[in-house]
């Protein structure tokens, strides 16, 4: 896959898939966090510096029928414009004629933002028609989208395969989340960690099947270890649990064991009388809960065994919170789970983080920094590890 680093974009006019799917106030339409936008600037100013112009698509949240002004993306061009310090232009759609005349006037170190590819239902349809007039709108495709690069969309797949391989390229964010998961999945340092977390094994079966195979510990809270720990015979209460999925948990419990590796479970607990920030709460041994008790966050006990085997760890990946996260009286683990991770990383280990409570809790913590890397793209980092082709990645690949 070629990346933008060696390619000069002088006096080349850039098609460039952007993830700009940004939370927006819902009343002032204010951007209330920019770092998705700020992850595509470096690739936005190599492409100035070096002389060229930037034509910018993206989608925004999931419109459903046509043009929806809670969904513009003209919402972000004054603070777009004030990241990169430089004027950006809008266009009021993303396709037609009098689009095609705004990329044409285009000059070198201009740069224009199309109106929200969703806008338009060819787009998800991944439709070659609606992608061939994108295609008109660039000499050169730059994706520097992960977190939509596992959708075969007209703007990510399609568009690519109308470049020749010398004209298409990833930018650095797109190209950078690739090295980063490759590092973890494919070229580990030993001990590997995995730490999984999130409501139900259904959402995580094809990544936990996966690392089964690759890492050396598999760290599993949130939720989803309540179906776990019934299956290996404990009473969790009213904790969440998928009845169908105990055979899969013994089953994985099993294929970790043959592979060598080991699945950790949390010893204890925090359990609450009901699903509520302010419900009673206590804490007990995770396989004795009683009945009318769930457990919403891991205990003191887990939380000791776990950080013992990622401060051991070479390589980290963390993808799920251990609890409840947006409970306050049930984040502790989550959050421990977190300062862990950065503590370990300061000493040495490499460590990737991904998932939105898992990076909400780095943010919130200020210890994004002190991790090696955060993933943009929750899904796409998500089939990644599942062992998925990634079509926005493989169109880049193709001839």
């Amino acid at each position: 896959m070629r990346s933008i680093q060696d390619y000069n974009f002088k006096n080349k006019r850039a098609l460039v898939r952007v993830d700009f799917n940004v939370p927006l106030d819902k009343s002032t339409f204010a951007v209330t966090d920019d770092s998705r936008l700020k992850a595509a600037i470096p690739t936005i100013k190599k492409i100035l510096d070096d002389g060229g112009s930037v034509v910018l698509m993206s989608h925004l949240g999931r419109p459903k029928d046509g043009p929806d002004e809670k969904y513009s993306l003209k919402h972000i061009v004054k603070h777009l414009s004030e990241l990169l310090e430089h004027d950006v232009k809008f266009a009021e759609d993303c396709i037609g004629d009098d689009v095609r005349l705004l990329t044409l006037n285009l000059l070198p170190g201009e740069i224009l933002l199309l109106e929200n590819l969703r806008f338009h239902p060819e787009e998800e349809k991944g439709d070659k028609d609606f992608a061939i007039q994108l295609s008109e709108l660039g000499n050169v495709y730059v994706n520097d989208a992960f977190g939509t690069a596992h959708r075969a969309h007209a703007s990510t797949t399609i568009v690519a395969s109308l470049y020749s391989p010398e004209n298409k390229m990833a930018g650095f964010l797109l190209a950078a989340e690739v090295d980063a998961a490759n590092k973890v999945l494919n070229d580990h340092e030993k001990p590997f960690t995995a730490i999984i977390g999130g409501a139900k094994v259904s959402d995580k079966i094809l990544i936990l099947e996966k690392l089964v195979e690759k890492a050396d510990h598999i760290i599993v809270g949130g939720g989803m270890a309540y179906t776990f720990i019934k299956a290996m015979g404990g009473d969790i209460g009213n904790s969440l649990c998928e009845e169908d999925k105990l055979d899969l948990a013994k089953q994985l419990i099993e294929n970790a064991k043959t592979n060598g590796a080991t699945i950790l479970l949390p010893v204890d607990s925090v359990i609450a009388d009901k699903f509520d920030n302010d419900a009673a709460k206590d804490t007990c041994i995770s396989n004795i809960i009683p009945t009318g008790w769930m457990g919403l966050d891991i205990g003191e006990k887990a939380i000791k065994d776990f950080s013992e085997v990622i401060l051991a760890s070479k390589t980290i990946l963390w993808n799920g919170p251990m609890g409840v996260f947006e409970m306050e009286n049930f984040s502790n683990g989550t959050i421990q789970i977190a300062k862990t991770i950065a503590q370990a990383t300061q000493k040495g280990a490499y460590s990737l983080v991904g998932g939105g409570d898992s990076v909400a809790a780095l943010n919130k913590f200020n210890l994004s920094d002190k991790v090696s890397y955060v993933s943009t793209g929750g899904g796409a980092m998500l089939e990644f590890f599942e062992g998925k082709i990634l079509p926005g990645v493989e169109a880049l690949e193709k001839n």
